[in-house]
């Protein structure tokens, strides 16, 4: 059974800090691109971040470039977006997604709140 599960969401003040995990299990986890999504009330799914396997290159929304980084562990099959001098704008419930040619799973959200 593929399951995605996101954790490390939560209320943070502007300039603040959160980490969030996406733990992995039922699939080769090491094989599959690793993305971060994100959503906002009224507005469409965006990505924000990926990193691919085999080399972990990565990439990043240019809203987000110098504030977030995303990673992965291997061995504990787990993906990580670690984020930084947040804004109300990064507000939003944040997706994890694996891809792997045709097959594509995703998480269930975390939600993310950054506001005073």
């Amino acid at each position: 059974q593929v399951q995605l599960v996101e954790s490390g969401g939560g209320l943070v003040q502007p300039g603040g800090s959160l980490s969030l995990s996406c733990g992995a299990s039922g699939f080769t986890f090491s094989l599959y691109a690793m993305t971060w999504y994100r959503q906002a009330p009224g507005k469409e799914r965006e990505l924000v971040a990926t990193i691919s396997s085999g080399s972990g290159s990565t990439n990043y929304a240019d809203s987000v470039k110098g504030r977030f980084t995303i990673s992965r562990d291997n061995a504990k099959t787990t993906a990580y977006l670690q984020m930084s001098n947040l804004k109300p704008e990064d507000t939003a419930v944040y997706y994890c997604n694996a891809a792997l040619r045709w097959m594509i799973y995703w998480g269930q959200g975390t939600q993310v709140t950054v506001s005073s």
